[in-house]
């Protein structure tokens, strides 16, 4: 499984944990739950559902089938459950959003994402944050192999066995 569904499922559990630092102004409030619907976040909270669910599963019903059809059975009734705290997510990010930025600059960030490249964006956000992530992790590994190999011999000059 990819490691992407349980970062989002973190980010998901600190965004309804983590409590704001300030109250922003109302009217930043209005701009940032304007961006977010703007920015689509729903949608992409609400894909964590499944993601969420797959996770649990294993854990939840040991390889068991009639646990597993039992499991299955309830997944209508759980993505009720988990309803409300979607506001509570959207709510949470859209407060960190006006603690961040002023009700202008929302107002621009939000035209920013309703014109042809803000959406462009919007839509490949997911991909190049994949594309980078892996970009990140692959430099890091040669990165590290490579201290490895200079450190190691480095050592080894100082006369130490490894």
């Amino acid at each position: 499984m990819s490691r992407r569904p349980l970062l989002i499922a973190g980010m998901f559990l600190f965004s309804v944990c983590a409590a704001p630092a300030q109250t922003p102004s109302p009217d930043a409030m209005t701009a940032a739950r304007s961006l977010v619907t703007t920015m689509k976040l729903s949608d992409q909270y609400k894909a964590l559902l499944p993601a969420i669910l797959l996770t649990l599963r294993p854990t939840l019903t040991q390889d068991r089938p009639e646990i597993e059809r039992d499991y299955d059975a309830m997944m209508p009734a759980v993505a009720n459950v988990f309803a409300p705290y979607y506001a509570t997510i959207l709510d949470n990010i859209a407060t960190v959003y006006a603690n961040n930025f002023t009700a202008g600059e929302l107002r621009e960030i939000e035209a920013f994402y309703r014109q042809p490249a803000g959406q462009k964006l919007l839509e490949k956000s997911p991909a190049l944050a994949q594309q980078t992530n892996q970009v990140g992790q692959d430099a890091s590994r040669k990165a590290t192999d490579d201290l490895r190999a200079r450190l190691t011999e480095a050592l080894r000059q100082k006369g130490h066995k490894l």
